[in-house]
């Protein structure tokens, strides 16, 4: 026989009696006997590593954002500044395409279209001179000829060079920015991924919590998600009694009741939150109108206020309704 059936049944009988006494629905408060209990969160870390430092231990009270413990931090700090570099390359690469050549480099080709215009002002004055010799037979049509063809050479290279100032100063290739930027959207997500699992090596409890226990200390390699600390926190504080079962049909969810216990100091509100569909009951039984009344129900309870005076295990008084 389980103790959870044996409170069951000696529940069931002394609530039975005290029922009979007050007289289901005759106005009287009802009154029975629960203890706290508490939904338990049990904290552990998001990755596989050595606990280096545990900021809490048992019974300490936490509030939300606090350190609960630390696991060792070293690869996943060197992880990061590597991405991080990565980075900072990848995003410089873009800037250099998007810029074209340096200005240095833009001035070497600039000084060279300046020197290839000098020479063609120089080639179109030779070519006008060579002009007026062969107007005077002084000089050959073959060196005429030699003249416009060193003219023509050199307004193509001012051509050529043009071009290449024009070039110098465009971006790249549409298809090697784009690769450039891809390669900066990898990078900056490589470097999430690292801050993340830097930041996953310190683990902070989420609400206020009462801690209960500690399951693993510093030093210890600790597999991914197995439980370090074990919280109660204060919101997944509650009662739990039992309800007798001619009044199981008059308690539903959101109903108010008072919660009592020694040390408590003023009576605590909570509501209902938690009516079982099925009853329990020891030894089993047989129903009939003689012995139906040895059947309770679970019901559980959360208090609207100071759940914090209220610790797992600890009996209580729940009177049915609010306080008087």
């Amino acid at each position: 026989m389980s103790l959870l059936h044996t409170l069951a049944d000696w529940f069931a009988g002394a609530l039975a009696a005290v029922a009979a006494l007050v007289g289901f629905g005759g106005g009287a408060p009802v009154t029975l006997t629960g203890y706290a209990d508490a939904d338990y969160v049990r904290v552990g870390p998001e990755l596989a590593g050595r606990l280096v430092g545990l900021d809490v231990t048992r019974g300490d009270v936490v509030k939300a954002g606090a350190t609960l413990f630390r696991q060792d931090d070293t690869a996943d700090r060197a992880a990061l500044a590597e991405s991080q570099a990565r980075l900072a390359t990848a995003r410089a690469q873009l800037a250099n395409l998007l810029t074209g050549k340096r200005p240095a480099e833009v001035d070497v080709v600039v000084a060279q279209l300046r020197e290839a215009e000098a020479q063609a002002r120089l080639a179109e004055k030779q070519l006008e001179r060579r002009a007026r010799l062969a107007e005077t037979k002084v000089a050959s049509i073959q060196d005429l000829d030699v003249a416009r063809a060193d003219l023509d050479a050199a307004n193509a290279r001012v051509r050529s060079l043009t071009a290449q100032v024009a070039v110098a100063r465009l971006p790249a290739r549409p298809d090697e920015v784009k690769a450039a930027e891809a390669q900066v959207v990898a990078s900056q997500a490589a470097v999430d991924q690292a801050a993340w699992r830097l930041a996953q090596r310190a683990v902070a409890a989420t609400g206020a919590a009462r801690v209960d226990d500690v399951l693993h200390w510093p030093g210890e390699l600790v597999a991914a998600g197995a439980p370090v600390v074990s919280l109660i926190p204060f919101d997944a504080l509650k009662v739990r009694f039992y309800l007798p079962q001619p009044l199981v049909g008059t308690l539903k969810p959101g109903q108010p009741v008072t919660i009592r216990c020694d040390g408590c100091g003023a009576a605590i509100p909570g509501r209902v939150s938690f009516v079982a569909s099925e009853a329990e009951y020891t030894p089993p039984v047989i129903y009939s109108m003689t012995n139906r009344d040895k059947l309770v129900f679970l019901v559980e309870a959360r208090p609207d206020s100071g759940p914090e005076r209220l610790h797992p295990g600890q009996p209580v008084d729940v009177v049915l309704g609010p306080a008087p």
